[in-house]
């Protein structure tokens, strides 16, 4: 990193926040890279005091942002994901939150005209093969954040983003439902594997002996639950064509319950080795997919609504997500998507 810096756009974006930059602003070496946002966010170090990372996964997250090549996209995202206490930046997930801000910032840098009180962006996801589109309020030819909409895990309201994804099945295992079973045994516990923009782990928080309503510091807190999560986890990774695990980030792992609060269902999800606040927007969507499988864990507990068009509120310790999903007339999952929020929080150079 340079003593002149490196020009940067801060947003929260969903529930996470962190760093957006045009690939044009970054080092094209991928290891030059890397060593620039692990001092940009301040890692390796579980406070990240030297840099700008807020000490969790959901505030140690990067957007990388370019014009796009594609006939069927404005632009193209890179998500990576930032290791807090590990010198580690993997772009081995999507992150659906980091994704309602890119089409904000890429119409402030001049990527994409603004057209009308409403502009929609085209986004490829560069780490699915994916294209989303993103619906950006721009009153006056320009983005702007201020809103009613809310969303559970960020206090007030800002400008609601809705985003819609033309076809994320199988993301990364290669199909919805990778080893064609709504249901597997896997050490002696019901699972759902499935990828439906992100890969996950579906099983009933009964099953590992918790109610599913516990708060995240007291599962973080119970080691036995984790081994036996990681076991479950490291055994699903070949089975869900990703191969050895160990060191990666998914899939990530959902333990579900009946819902508190009149949603569909409740979550607890670990990411992977930590429980998370809430539940990332790819995992929900993808969590809310299994409840619609015949048979599925997520089925068993879940309280679905009617019709081919199917609002979700996917329940977790901070309230819910709410996931939309299209079926066709034989109850398949055509499109799905969900509305989220972002706020721009700082332009500048950082360093």
């Amino acid at each position: 990193m340079s003593d002149t810096g490196t020009r940067c756009m801060w947003m929260r974006g969903g529930t996470s926040k962190g760093g957006y930059f045009l690939a044009d602003d970054l080092p094209a070496d991928t290891a030059a890279r890397d060593e620039l946002l692990l001092r940009v966010m301040g890692s390796p170090d579980v406070r990240q005091i030297d840099g700008m990372g807020g000490a969790s996964p959901l505030t140690s997250k990067v957007a990388v942002v370019s014009r796009s090549g594609r006939a069927d996209a404005d632009i193209d995202y890179l998500f990576l994901q930032v290791f807090v206490d590990q010198a580690i930046v993997t772009d081995a997930q999507n992150c659906g939150n980091i994704l309602a801000g890119v089409g904000g910032f890429a119409i402030e840098r001049g990527l994409v005209e603004a057209r009308g009180d409403s502009t929609d962006v085209r986004i490829f996801m560069r780490n699915t093969g994916q294209v989303a589109t993103a619906t950006i309020h721009t009153p006056g030819g320009v983005p702007s954040y201020a809103g009613d909409e809310e969303i559970d895990g960020v206090p007030g309201g800002s400008a609601a983003v809705p985003l819609v994804f033309d076809d994320v099945a199988g993301s990364m295992c290669g199909a919805l439902l990778p080893t064609g079973n709504a249901v597997d045994v896997i050490e002696g516990v019901e699972v759902t594997m499935i990828d439906n923009g992100m890969p996950i782990v579906v099983m009933r928080a009964a099953d590992l002996g918790i109610t599913g309503y516990e708060r995240p510091a007291e599962l973080d807190a119970d080691e036995a639950l984790k081994a036996r999560l990681e076991a479950i986890r490291l055994a699903c990774g070949p089975l869900m064509n990703l191969g050895d695990v160990s060191a990666k980030s998914v899939p990530k792992m959902t333990m579900i319950a009946p819902a508190q609060h009149g949603g569909a269902f409740m979550t607890r999800s670990f990411i992977p080795h930590k429980c998370h606040d809430t539940i990332g927007v790819f995992a929900a969507v993808s969590a809310a997919t299994a409840a619609l499988l015949s048979g599925s864990p997520a089925a068993q507990l879940a309280s679905v609504p009617d019709g081919p068009r199917k609002m979700m509120a996917v329940e977790h310790p901070n309230g819910a997500t709410a996931c939309v999903l299209h079926c066709d007339a034989g109850g398949r999952v055509e499109k799905a998507g969900m509305v989220r929020t972002a706020r721009k929080l700082f332009d500048g150079m950082i360093f």
